[in-house]
């Protein structure tokens, strides 16, 4: 009963944070336990919604750790501005060694948030044409303090530089569905063929972004991605909301219907767009497709979201560091078994397809 009443109250500042303008008759119970809503902000990385959120409520917790609270969200804000003047750097040096890019997720669709400068902020993602992916990887990884093993089959590398985790992406394979795959790649055409792209000033140098029409399709793949495969957090999800509420007035709701349909994905998005409606309070109107008739699979997705935590954080990983080899294999294979068997209850078709299509993919 006490983590029903802690995560009711998470859930209202999350409300709060995201849509709120005050209200008077939000009601926190009085048994809340402050330390584990502070927790959940926490491995959600929603601290600094949640603490949006706490400024249009009267309730607080207590001062020390509201203090606390402050603080952190203080160090996510200059981190923020620190990712920023570096984004900044990093678009206009690739630039003049004539290298073109596109920013996806993380700080460009932060500026959808009331306060872009509290979001938790991730890695820095860029997309680019084959051309453009094969002359970044010369141009960064002498500069990098850190370079990952390359994925060339789905032209994926990872680097530090500065401090900074990028992570530069020439193909984003969904990796679950054939389907799925096809529209990315139409998407990616859209974009890097027909310059169907906005824009964002960040620190004076013109950083490009995916149009909204083809921005919402890859943030909600990416953390569907997640959802199926590791586990994702509120942050992914909230993400995806604001872009949507963004830009209601402007998105093409007839090209989003025919891509999501042809990736077979309506009932994820209907599950999600529940989620987003009942729970995290996104006013109907402005969630397409929105279905009532979906409100369970709503509450199914929300307690994996707990469960699971932002990116696999409450699963147990021990096993990686414990078996090697062909035992590592096995149990890893299973461990990846029972994650999808136990999504079978949320999506019957969709999760054995998304399995076998995963492990085949693995195997090759």
């Amino acid at each position: 009963m006490n983590q029903y009443i802690n995560q009711k109250a998470f859930l209202a500042l999350i409300r709060e944070g995201l849509w709120g303008v005050g209200n008077p008759d939000i009601r926190i119970d009085v048994a809340t336990d402050w330390q584990e809503v502070y927790r959940l902000a926490t491995e959600q990385s929603v601290l600094g919604l949640v603490l949006a959120g706490l400024e249009h409520v009267d309730v607080k917790p207590p001062k020390e750790l509201l203090l606390q609270w402050i603080g952190e969200v203080q160090q996510i804000e200059q981190r923020n501005k620190a990712m920023n003047g570096f984004v900044a750097d990093l678009i206009d040096n690739l630039r003049k060694e004539d290298v073109y890019s596109l920013l996806v997720k993380g700080q460009g669709v932060a500026q959808c948030y009331e306060k872009p400068l509290w979001r938790c902020a991730g890695d820095i993602d860029l997309l680019l044409s084959d051309e453009n992916y094969t002359k970044a990887k010369s141009a960064l990884i002498p500069i990098a303090s850190e370079v990952a093993n390359e994925d060339k089959a789905t032209m994926h590398l990872a680097l530090v530089i500065n401090g900074f985790d990028v992570e530069l992406h020439g193909k984003m394979p969904f990796s679950l569905s054939k389907r799925v795959d096809g529209v990315i790649d139409l998407v990616l055409e859209d974009l890097f063929f027909r310059g169907n792209v906005r824009s964002w000033d960040c620190n004076g140098t013109q950083v490009f972004l995916p149009s909204t029409d083809d921005d919402v399709i890859l943030i909600f793949m990416h953390y569907l991605q997640h959802f199926f495969i590791e586990g994702v957090g509120l942050r992914q999800i909230c993400d995806w909301c604001r872009l949507l509420y963004t830009y209601k007035d402007t998105l093409d709701y007839g090209l989003l219907e025919s891509r999501v349909r042809k990736m077979g994905l309506m009932s994820e998005w209907k599950a999600f767009a529940a989620l987003a409606v009942d729970t995290l309070g996104m006013p109907q109107d402005t969630m397409p497709f929105y279905d009532r008739g979906f409100a369970l699979k709503g509450e199914k997705v929300l307690k994996r979201v707990f469960k699971v935590g932002n990116f696999g954080h409450n699963k147990d990983l021990t096993y990686r560091s414990r078996y090697s080899g062909l035992t590592y294999k096995f149990v890893a294979a299973w461990r990846r078994l029972k994650d999808f068997a136990s999504l079978i209850p949320v999506f019957p078709m969709d999760a054995p397809k998304f399995y076998l299509t995963y492990m085949l993919g693995k195997v090759k």
